[in-house]
């Protein structure tokens, strides 16, 4: 009898990864060597079950996911989207919930209207062109930030940027505001698309499993 190999799941370090656990946990898969702080482990097994765990960084996910280094993966979908790896998506898990939005001062909702050419500040560049390029076929500038997005318009970097809203509390101290809506964002599970079909069985029970807790 072929023994059964593991099956490996790539996490987004943080928050994502402590509530993905908490659903596998919740269908009785759960990895006790995670919990330890102080860990240096890269990897983390349970035996019981053949599953093998490990925490990487939300935008490599997806790439360990498409070239099979891990079989699933779960990510914001903001990661999915702006990677554009060729990966199955699942289940929404529906935690981590919240939106890409444009935003910027009241003054600039007429730029938009009126489809002006100005300047975008993101650091989801990809899913800023989706928006306007094939949306909204209005064409702009986009500026690739990795820090305080906010602070692009406020200096006069940008007219908007395109980024993530929780709850708007930084937007409305910094004088501004969400100007359109892109898309809803939450965690996602994500499957390599080989491991699909040589472990659909265990693959497709564990999704349902896990949609059944939701």
């Amino acid at each position: 009898m072929k023994e059964e190999r593991y099956l490996t799941v790539a996490l987004g370090k943080g928050r994502l990864a402590k509530k993905a656990m908490e659903s596998f946990e919740a269908i009785g898969i759960s990895c006790e060597e995670m919990k330890d702080k102080d860990t240096r482990k890269l990897i983390f097994v349970n035996e019981e079950k053949k599953i093998r765990f490990f925490l990487a960084k939300g935008p490599d996910v997806p790439t360990y996911v498409e070239y099979g280094a891990a079989d699933i993966g779960i990510v914001g979908e903001d990661t999915i989207l702006e990677e554009g790896r060729n990966i199955h998506e699942v289940l929404d898990l529906g935690f981590g919930k919240c939106k890409m939005c444009i935003c910027g001062p009241e003054s600039a909702r007429e730029l938009l209207k009126h489809g002006e050419l100005i300047r975008v500040a993101t650091k989801y560049p990809r899913i800023a062109r989706m928006h306007f390029y094939d949306k909204k076929q209005q064409t702009v500038e986009i500026i690739k930030l990795n820090g305080s997005i906010e602070l692009a318009p406020i200096v006069g970097l940008s007219e908007v940027i395109c980024d993530i809203v929780e709850t708007g509390s930084t937007l409305r101290e910094n004088g501004l505001v969400v100007l359109e809506e892109v898309c809803p964002l939450s965690a996602r599970v994500v499957v390599n698309q080989v491991s699909m079909k040589m472990e659909h069985d265990r693959i497709t029970k564990l999704i349902t499993d896990l949609k059944e807790t939701l």
